[in-house]
């Protein structure tokens, strides 16, 4: 849950919301999952629409960002460059390469969370390693 909610943010703050948001949802919601085969799943959709929730929520309030005090340094470089590069694709694409990648998904188990198509979530898997590719490139030739 943590890395999905992860993916989409970068505020400790948000990432504990969602949880708590996806938690509390299970909580009052686990009598109503027809089958615990599924469990995995069903939470890792729950996240997912909470952190979509949040991100809506967000857009309307327009918060004021906070930036980080000059000379702070991020200890994790490479981390911090993947992450953003993930955060620069597009919403579609970021949450399937993650879902495929990060949790291990398979492609099928990934259309029935997202409620897409096996073909679908191919293709984007596709075009998803594309842009991520390029973005990658376009950053390691700045550099």
């Amino acid at each position: 849950m943590y890395k999905v909610a992860r993916s989409y943010f970068q505020n400790e703050e948000d990432i504990a919301d969602a949880l708590q948001d996806t938690i509390e949802a299970c909580y009052r919601s686990i009598p109503h999952l027809a089958n615990p085969k599924y469990f995995r799943t069903w939470l890792i959709r729950i996240t997912i629409n909470k952190c979509i929730d949040i991100i809506r929520k967000n857009r309307r309030e327009h918060p004021v960002e906070e930036f980080p005090e000059q000379g702070e340094i991020c200890m994790e470089l490479k981390n911090c460059e993947f992450k953003e590069l993930m955060r620069s694709l597009d919403e579609k694409y970021r949450t399937v390469l993650l879902l495929y990648y990060g949790e291990g998904f398979k492609i099928s188990e990934i259309a029935q969370l997202l409620d897409m198509e096996e073909n679908t979530v191919k293709t984007r898997l596709t075009r998803g390693r594309k842009k991520f590719r390029e973005i990658w490139s376009a950053q390691s030739a700045a550099t």
